[in-house]
């Protein structure tokens, strides 16, 4: 075996064709956005066996405090043969290497969490996947007086204006276990969607909700950040921008919506539920001390 970081857009693809295996029901990023958000914290690699790629893995800062994360993974075929094990600790001493204090990695299956559970990790915090199939949907309901919604293309220098008074509060409102750490250059590339629908009041936005569709199934996406303002919770705001993307997915051929919610985030969760998501996975994060 012989483990190798991504470099050409060959190797990335073939990172890709392991995800997509691993994980066949979530977006996965192209080549184009892999490289456009490399860089040098994060590790991407490729696991061979005989010149075959039979496993990838990825490592880097994560987006909550205090650590980093890490996403081994491997072909069924390939394992329980020490390819999973080699890929961990080759993504665990590059966050060392980083001087980050903790490991973090998702898993949602009882195999995964076994092999976790291996190497010194434990359960942390939980987060639900909802999905929801696209039909014949309805408009959404009225709009407090004076709040209006438009779409970010129609003024795609708001998302960036908005970290500061709008990101940077919801996004510390996060059910998570460790608070996120966001920069403003991951708020402008890795937290909008397309479309993106924006709700705004007198020129200040207050809410937003997006999808982001994937590439490989254009028939499926991910339900991007849905968030409202502190003092506009409460009054619709949510309600009304998610059923404007499931307009929106109605209208442009998407058939299934799936949206992933902090366990802790009981009002999304119910919201979802309210507007016909059904529960699917459940996703668990474990964390242990660096060194491994």
């Amino acid at each position: 075996m012989h483990l190798s970081a991504c470099v050409t857009d060959d190797d990335f693809e073939a990172w890709r064709v392991v995800r997509i295996a691993v994980v066949p029901g979530e977006l996965c990023a192209t080549v184009a956005e892999l490289r456009a958000t490399d860089s040098a914290d994060r590790l991407m690699l490729l696991a061979d066996v005989d010149g075959r790629v039979v496993g990838s893995g990825l490592a880097g800062r994560a987006e909550t405090a205090g650590g980093g994360f890490a996403a081994p993974r491997v072909l069924p075929e390939h394992r329980r043969r020490g390819v999973g094990a080699a890929i961990l600790r080759a993504l665990a001493e590059h966050c060392t290497g980083l001087g980050l204090p903790e490991l973090r990695a998702s898993v949602d299956d009882e195999a995964s969490l076994a092999f976790a559970d291996h190497f010194g990790f434990v359960e942390v915090d939980r987060e639900i996947e909802q999905v929801r199939s696209v039909g014949d949907e309805r408009p959404p309901s009225a709009l407090p007086a004076g709040v209006d919604v438009i779409t970010l293309s129609e003024h795609p220098e708001l998302w960036a204006e908005c970290f500061e008074p709008f990101g940077k509060q919801v996004l510390a409102d996060f059910a998570l276990h460790t608070p996120l750490e966001i920069s403003a250059e991951q708020w402008n590339t890795s937290w909008v969607g397309d479309p993106m629908f924006l709700a705004v009041f007198k020129d200040d936005v207050i809410g937003c909700a997006g999808l982001n569709r994937d590439t490989d199934q254009p028939e499926r996406a991910e339900n991007a950040l849905t968030a409202v303002r502190r003092d506009w919770r409460g009054r619709g705001i949510a309600s009304h921008l998610k059923r404007r993307t499931l307009q929106w997915a109605a209208l442009n051929g998407v058939g299934e919506l799936y949206t992933w919610t902090q366990a802790g985030n009981s009002s999304m969760l119910r919201l979802n539920e309210h507007l016909g998501y059904v529960t699917g996975q459940t996703g668990i994060t474990v964390s242990r001390a660096l060194p491994l």
